[in-house]
């Protein structure tokens, strides 16, 4: 049977960020995509002018409504917006028998805000205890804790505070630290901390990144990949996603969702 992954999350117009990543990605991981919208974005490579959330009910409904029909084995969650709809998401998904992946998404690339404080609020109160994975890049994780992250040692520390405030497990990207990005897990039964490294690749053609890797990180789970693994074939594929951006748009492009997932089950 088909592996199936539900994203929950803002539509760009442009196809780079949001659900229109999501469903790339999944598709490209031979996954059936599922996609509930939270908010509707007036974006392009270049820049964001709008904004318009989703009343909380009709998010719910449209995770309701897929779930009953074609429930998935995995879930992520992308921009939310608002309170009303972190708090939704948080009473649905105490109700998950599947694991969902927070994408605690912030900021957008342009550096539009896409939640409001009340909502940072309700999603670090409610929303990340149900998270079976977080998965912020440094200033995300830096809002969530209220630590300032400079090396691999406050990441790490970081990450303990995620898990303190309910999360199964964390993943800091290090995207945003200078060198070679590094990210790094913590998660039940480690000893330590796991290390994911990367190359630095220099270009403006990021955009839908973090979008892009939990993404494929949620396709890995719908497969039955372990957690650790699952980011393994996640951080391989956005790094070839990036390296072969289609350098498309006058501002910051999109990675190449053709890029090939390795190691995938049949």
């Amino acid at each position: 049977m088909r592996a199936v992954a539900l994203t929950i999350a803002g539509s760009d117009p442009s196809g780079g960020a949001g659900i229109q990543a999501d469903l790339k990605t999944f598709h490209q991981f031979g996954v059936y995509g599922e996609a509930a919208v939270t908010l509707l974005t007036v974006q392009n490579t270049r820049a964001l002018s709008r904004v318009e959330i989703m009343p909380a009910g009709l998010v719910k409904q449209q995770v309701q409504a897929v779930i009953d029909d074609i429930p998935p084995a995995a879930a992520k969650t992308g921009a939310l917006g608002n309170a009303a709809v972190v708090e939704t998401m948080a009473k649905l998904a105490a109700t998950f028998t599947f694991p969902l992946i927070v994408d605690p998404v912030m900021i957008s690339k342009h550096g539009a805000r896409l939640i409001s404080p009340e909502a940072e609020k309700v999603l670090k109160q409610s929303l990340l205890p149900h998270a079976f994975l977080v998965t912020p890049n440094i200033p995300e994780a830096e809002s969530l804790t209220g630590m300032k992250i400079r090396d691999e040692n406050d990441m790490r520390s970081a990450m303990h505070c995620l898990r303190d405030l309910g999360a199964h497990a964390a993943l800091i990207k290090g995207g945003h630290a200078s060198g070679d990005p590094v990210d790094i897990l913590s998660a039940p039964g480690q000893d330590s901390c796991e290390r994911f490294p990367g190359a630095r690749i220099e270009t403006r053609h990021t955009h839908g990144t973090g979008c892009t890797y939990s993404a494929a990180i949620t396709a890995g789970l719908a497969l039955g990949y372990d957690l650790c693994e699952s980011i393994r074939i996640a951080k391989s594929f956005i790094q070839a996603a990036i390296q072969n951006a289609p350098n498309l748009g006058a501002g910051y492009g999109p990675v190449n969702h053709f890029a090939e997932p390795i190691q995938q089950k049949n």
